[in-house]
């Protein structure tokens, strides 16, 4: 498959990038910055330069053509204002969903976070509560595209970089507040890639117990 991944020079979208390579997929990373290419390369992505911030959908459809499924891995990162979490996060996950929706890619996988649909606490961070809004209007936009797109949100928990396990906890909700490696991150996304009965469904995940392809079947029933 032509997997096209948005936010192609992020720590999971690499993980990811070497995953789908080495079972022999054709990756593609959208990035904005040139002097990530070699690093998108070394992955064994094919890298394409495109700044989601500042382009049109027809621009971004362009570097889609052939897609199979597109995962939708950007995000405006620590340090960056509410403005950009608003810009990111929402506005160019919903710009590639539209690309895709376009080209006629219809397997869409969205990384998002936990804690999105009950919203920020009122004394939260003012930076925190702009990305947790961002998520949930990219999040809600998704799921109302169920007649273009065959899609599937997924929400781990706190990231690390700790080696993968290949175990998780897996679930639409009650998975818990933990922590879960971004190797298995990229992992579970590989297998919901191959897992049509994931299609609409908004699954959370940390690190567990269970093999990840057995997790995966478990949602997928």
């Amino acid at each position: 498959m032509r997997i096209v991944i948005a936010g192609g020079h992020g720590k999971i979208a690499l993980r990811l990038a070497r995953l789908l390579a080495q079972r022999g997929d054709t990756p593609v990373g959208l990035i904005r910055n040139p002097d990530h290419a070699d690093d998108v390369r070394a992955a064994g992505a094919e890298p394409v330069v495109i700044d989601l911030e500042a382009t049109t959908v027809t621009q971004v459809a362009e570097k889609m053509m052939g897609a199979d499924a597109v995962v939708f891995a950007a995000g405006a990162g620590p340090g960056s204002g509410a403005a950009r979490k608003d810009t990111v996060d929402r506005a160019a996950a919903i710009l590639t969903a539209d690309a895709a929706s376009l080209v006629g890619a219809r397997r869409f996988l969205m990384i998002s976070a936990m804690g999105v649909d009950e919203g920020p606490a009122p004394d939260a961070d003012p930076v925190w509560a702009a990305y947790l809004r961002a998520k949930k209007a990219a999040d809600d936009d998704l799921r109302g595209r169920s007649e273009q797109l065959d899609w599937t949100i997924l929400r781990p928990g706190r990231l690390t970089d700790d080696p993968g396990t290949g175990k998780v906890r897996l679930a639409p909700s009650g998975v818990g507040r933990s922590t879960i490696s971004r190797d298995d991150v990229a992992a579970v996304l590989v297998a919901l890639l191959d897992a049509p009965g994931t299609i609409g469904k908004v699954l959370e995940v940390v690190g567990g117990e269970t093999p990840i392809s057995e997790a995966v079947a478990a949602v997928s029933r």
